[in-house]
């Protein structure tokens, strides 16, 4: 099965830095095949076949502990478990100099649309959307100081999710895809 595994806060601000090569390797180490990297922010696209996703992310954190010795969180999603969120994703949403859109997906304990009740939401500046495993959030870049995104950085919500951005979230899963092909 095709997964993808989200670190959290690696290679952010100069913290946490792990080569992608090296996770690579760790990550084949443990049994994951056909691994592939993207970007410096912890986004593996891998194939496995017995484990569940919170034991496979158990193993990769254990792993990463290990190999690195850092405590980095893991949240691993299925190719099915992406393809909802995508197919969510409104096809105009896009990172740009104009827009900026998220995808901010939830670690299980967190994952429920009473989430949005937990956010500071600015309707006349802020898009956002729930969809199982995620919040997708869009403002112009020219509101994004003024956005309630801003509001969430340092709560104990902030702790359960990991943000990509629309674009990585689109590439992560055109990867998947591939994998998904092969």
């Amino acid at each position: 099965m095709v997964y993808v595994a989200l670190l959290r806060g690696i290679n952010v601000g100069g913290k946490n830095k792990i080569d992608m090569k090296l996770l690579k390797q760790t990550f084949e180490r443990v049994g994951m095949e056909s691994v592939v990297t993207y970007i410096n922010s912890g986004n593996i696209i891998f194939i496995h076949d017995g484990f569940s996703k919170s034991e496979i992310a158990h193993i990769l954190e254990k792993a990463i502990y290990e190999d690195f010795g850092m405590h980095i969180k893991v949240m691993v999603r299925s190719h099915d478990d992406f393809k909802i969120i995508m197919d969510s994703l409104p096809e105009t949403w896009k990172n740009d100099q104009l827009m900026k859109s998220d995808v901010m997906f939830l670690w299980d304990d967190v994952d429920g649309e009473s989430v949005l009740g937990k956010l500071v939401i600015k309707p006349e500046i802020d898009t956002v959307k729930y969809v199982t495993g995620a919040i997708l959030w869009s403002v112009d870049k020219k509101n994004v100081t003024k956005s309630g995104m801003t509001k969430m950085i340092g709560t104990n919500l902030y702790k359960k999710i990991t943000v990509r951005n629309v674009n990585t979230a689109r590439k992560i899963y055109e990867l998947m895809q591939t994998a998904q092909n092969q």
